[in-house]
Parts: C-alpha cells; structure tokens; sequence
C-alpha cells in the first residue's frame, strides 16, 4: 500500500472560466484575496507546484491545495470568501426599510425633524442600531442646507455668458469680478484672547464693543487672482462710482474691461450707468437674480472675513482698515486665481435635477 501525499489532481479551466481568471487576476477593484487566489489557479493549470506557488504568493502549500480544492468543487464561487458565522441579524429588511421610510417621509408630531432617541422610541429599534442604519444609509435629519433659485428670465443667457468669460476670456481684456463687502464691523473683544494650546483651541468671548463699520470694495482679476481694493465709509453709488475711478487708473488703457457685478440698486443707478456708457470698453454683465454665487469674488470675500477679519479684534476702524490693506498686499504678491470647472451645461443640469427634487418628480 502507497503512503505519503496523494497525487496532485489536475484543474482543467474552460475558456470562461480562464478568461474571468485572467481578469480578476489584473484587477485592481477585486479584494486581494480574491486576486491571490486567481492568480494560484492559473498558475496551477500552467504546470506550477503548490510550493513554487505558495512561495510566490506568500503563503503556505497547505493553503494552495486548499483553494485548488475549492476551485475544483465550486468552480470560481469556491474563490470567494464564505459568509461569516455569527448572531443573526436583529432587523430583516423589511423593517430596516420601513424605518427609512419613516425618517424620509414622515415628521414627528411636534418637531419639525426625527431625532435618533426619538426614531428609537416610535419604531422600537434601539438608539445604537437607528443610529447605525442612518449612517450607513446617509439619512442625516438632524441637518439640512439652504438653497435658493433664480427667478431671472434670462437665467440661462447670463450662466453662459458670465462662465464662457471664466472658461474662454476674450484676448487683450481683463475679467473682474466686482462687488462689495459692505458693514465689516470693527469689533473689539471684551476680554483678552486665551492662546490656543496643547489639547485646547483658541479662546474667545462672545461679547465685544463695536467700534463703527467700513465696507469693502473689491474688483479680483479672474486670470492673475489678483485684487484691487478700497474701503469706504458707506456703500452708496458715489462710492462705488469712485471705486470705478480707481479701477479706471489702476488697469492699462488699451485693455477692455469685463465687468461681473450683481443686481444691487447701487451697480444700476443712472449715474453709474451713464458713466459706463461714456466708456465704451467697459463691457457689464450682470449676475442673474439670486445667484451671486456666479461671482468669484464673494468667494474671496469669505477668504479674507476666515483668514483676517472674523477672529480678528479691533479698537478702531482705522485698524480694521490697516489689517484688511494689509491682507491684500501679501495676497497679490502671492496671487493664485481659483479655478473654474463648471461648465454652463453642468450648471443647468444640476438646476433641472435640483427643480425635479423640488417637484417631486424622479425623471
């Protein structure tokens, strides 16, 4: 009677089964367990040992012959890793669904969202397990975000003209986006700030005396992210009219200039219009209604209010003043513009399925 190990039985692929091989074998998705197996089946069909074959895999001969067995038995399903025992689950299916229904559709009868400990008490779930489907499903009640359409007839017009400027800018011209920042406060902290330290953030009352306001006006250069600015005492169109003045003497005169301003009264008032007329190459567009967000230069407004003024505590105006001049000096000798990826058609896609949302309608 023979002894020692039995012979080495002999896996033979179909066409199918070698080509799903291959491909799980140069997958980068698979989980790579299931790439090591794949690649050890191949191998074994092309003549290799279980040794030659656990040493290149770095794993032991025994666990080859294991996997050969599986493959031989189950074909590619045997490479798969089987379910784990364990407790069964608690919740089927259908009541995990029932309660995502019940946060998605429903409000509680006297608040106006579902808590975690008050889904729990109505649905009989308890508060660790509600709290774990809502995450793993993403249903977040206790948040929500702001939105706001236009209403603007000529929505589409001016998307596509104000980002054609941002994606293609026309040659021998500069674009500005330009707007103001208007009652930056100067406020002064009631007490001493506490340095942040090891294991504590900075520190901060929540009181503060006010020490009168200045509004800044802002013109940024969409191609060079540069910024030309100047603070005002108030935000009347006398203001914002000599605002254009200096924008006027600051870029060269044989450029043409690209104006991207909101719907503010102060930007349409007759006399900054009859101004513009008189130079032909200023060209305005105007941002549609409810839609400044169109306009970089409300997002360098939060740049600087995070950077240098919202943490910031000031006796006078004059010294909000000087650290707002300040900020843009070091800005514009380190000038980065954003960059613009949106398309025009991203845009309204976006808005038709934000419309749909709000319609209820799913197509």
């Amino acid at each position: 009677m023979k002894r020692g190990r039995p012979p080495k039985f002999e896996l033979k692929l179909s066409g199918l089964e070698r080509q799903a091989l291959e491909q799980i074998s140069r997958s980068r998705a698979e989980p790579a367990g299931l790439v090591r197996r794949s690649r050890g089946i191949l191998w074994s069909c092309e003549g290799w040992t279980n040794d030659e074959i656990a040493a290149q895999l770095d794993v032991s001969s025994p666990t080859v012959c294991y996997w050969r067995k599986r493959f031989s038995e189950a074909g590619l399903a045997g490479l798969h890793d089987r379910p784990k025992s364990g407790r069964p689950r608690t919740h089927d299916d259908e009541r995990v669904a029932g309660l995502l229904k019940k946060a998605l559709e429903s409000r509680p009868r006297h608040a106006t969202h579902w808590s975690v400990r008050r889904m729990a008490a109505q649905s009989g779930i308890s508060k660790s397990s509600v709290q774990r489907y809502f995450a793993l499903f993403g249903v977040q009640p206790h948040r929500s975000k702001s939105f706001k359409l236009s209403t603007d007839p000529f929505f589409v017009e001016k998307v596509r003209d104000i980002v054609g400027l941002y994606l293609n800018p026309p040659a021998k011209a500069v674009v500005l986006c330009v707007d103001e920042k208007s009652q930056i406060q100067a406020l002064e902290r009631s007490q001493p700030v506490l340095p942040m330290g090891l294991g504590y953030v900075e520190g901060i009352t929540h009181d503060y005396y006010r020490h009168g306001t200045t509004t800044l006006f802002a013109a940024l250069e969409v191609g060079s992210g540069q910024v030309i600015t100047q603070c005002k005492p108030r935000h009347r169109h006398q203001e914002f009219l000599a605002f254009l003045r200096h924008l006027d003497a600051s870029v060269p005169s044989q450029l043409e200039l690209h104006l991207i301003i909101d719907n503010y009264a102060t930007h349409k008032h007759p006399k900054v219009r009859a101004w513009l007329a008189a130079r032909p190459r200023y060209h305005v567009h105007f941002t549609p209604t409810y839609a400044s967000w169109l306009n970089q230069v409300e997002r360098w407004f939060g740049h600087i209010t995070q950077q240098s003024i919202r943490r910031g505590s000031f006796t006078t105006v004059k010294q909000l003043i000087q650290r707002i001049d300040a900020f843009v000096q070091h800005h514009n000798l380190h000038p980065k513009p954003f960059s613009w990826t949106a398309t025009a058609d991203s845009i309204l896609a976006k808005l038709e399925r934000l419309s749909k949302v709000i319609c209820g309608t799913p197509h």
